[in-house]
């Protein structure tokens, strides 16, 4: 299996945690486990008022990443003219954000930066040089 691959099993596992899949049937429906989140967000939203939350995310694939989530469950991300490309500005009952997306995102950022920096290191140390560690500090 290679890295690319272990990372969407990864990636899988970590959705199917979030939705509370426990075994692979459970699994295979994460489009009604889908369903279900963007209903109960649906109904928080009438419930629960939305709030105006702003992120700065200073990745381009972080905010991809962030994006793409809010997405699945049908928000829709923005920013406003003049923002820098670094914020991410979001209309999002505050316990949905707090219960589901926002962990949801640290998880899947954690396996990604993971996945990034292993590949990065691989790619300097065979074709760059094998040294790749930090520079030391000097006391001079």
């Amino acid at each position: 299996m290679t890295a690319e691959q272990q990372l969407r099993e990864k990636l899988r596992k970590i959705y199917a945690l979030f939705e509370g899949a426990t075994t692979p049937g459970e699994r295979s429906a994460a489009a009604a486990a889908i369903e279900r989140v963007k209903r109960s967000l649906a109904a928080t939203e009438q419930e629960e008022p939305l709030t105006e939350v702003q992120f700065s995310m200073p990745d381009r694939w972080q905010r991809r990443l962030f994006s793409a989530l809010c997405r699945r469950y049908g928000l829709k991300p923005y920013r406003y003219k003049r923002q820098r490309y670094t914020t991410v500005m979001l209309r999002v009952p505050r316990s949905f954000l707090d219960r589901t997306l926002w962990p949801e995102y640290l998880e899947l950022r954690a396996a990604l930066n993971e996945y990034l920096n292993d590949a990065t290191e691989r790619i300097i140390r065979e074709e760059v040089f094998g040294d790749a560690e930090e520079a030391p500090e000097r006391a001079d």
